[in-house]
């Protein structure tokens, strides 16, 4: 008898497929077993990129969806997280290189808000300054993309390099630099979230005036 038989006759569970969202061509990225479906919702899968494009190069790549509804025996996900393994992340560092990082928050024309955190790589160790100027770089060039993309187009931006190349690009001026990487972005808040945290800071303000005529 089969894993899903035996499951669900003794549970009366079911196995739903988790689908990737239109942005990665809704591929399956593997399956997840429950009695209801509001089981399922709010739970997470991860895989690489790698496995979604057939690239065994993008295997140092994770990405994390969320599902986020459920129709049938198919559970649909948003995107969540990209990360860079550990692994990778410690074969860029060498000994007597500066590692400059940074991390920002930015909200899309879209209005996610999400968290990106860059890392540059220097040939040798570069001073303070040198180091604040390419953070400052990274910053700078972070808001630049994110002024000008909607959620989706930001990520295809950092799958495809274009970032890491736009950062490149103007901080190598400021010192040497071996790469460029984007280690991690986080959606934080989606465009409900954060309309009801701007109405709430609204309401906020409005009570303090009440006090302070009083």
């Amino acid at each position: 008898m089969s894993e899903r038989s035996v499951s669900k006759s003794r549970g009366q569970k079911r196995w739903y497929d988790v689908l990737a969202p239109e942005q990665f061509d809704r591929q399956v990225l593997g399956e997840t077993l429950a009695e209801e479906p509001d089981q399922v919702v709010g739970r997470t899968i991860t895989t690489t990129l790698g496995e979604l494009t057939g690239d065994s190069g993008a295997n140092n790549t994770k990405l994390t969806f969320k599902i986020t509804d459920v129709g049938s025996d198919t559970a649909y996900t948003e995107f969540v997280t990209y990360e860079l393994t550990r692994d990778y992340l410690r074969s860029l560092v060498r000994r007597g290189a500066s590692k400059v990082e940074a991390s920002i928050t930015v909200v899309t024309t879209d209005d996610y808000r999400i968290r990106v955190q860059p890392v540059a790589l220097t040939t040798k160790k570069a001073d303070r300054s040198q180091e604040k100027a390419i953070r400052r770089v990274m910053i700078d060039k972070v808001h630049a993309a994110a002024e000008e993309r909607t959620f989706e187009a930001f990520v295809d931006a950092i799958i495809d390099g274009n970032l890491s190349s736009a950062i490149y690009g103007e901080a190598k001026t400021i010192y040497p630099l071996r790469r460029v990487e984007v280690q991690k972005l986080t959606l934080e808040a989606r465009p409900a979230e954060i309309a009801a945290e701007e109405e709430a800071a609204v309401d906020v303000d409005a009570d303090e005036v009440a006090v302070d005529d009083e």
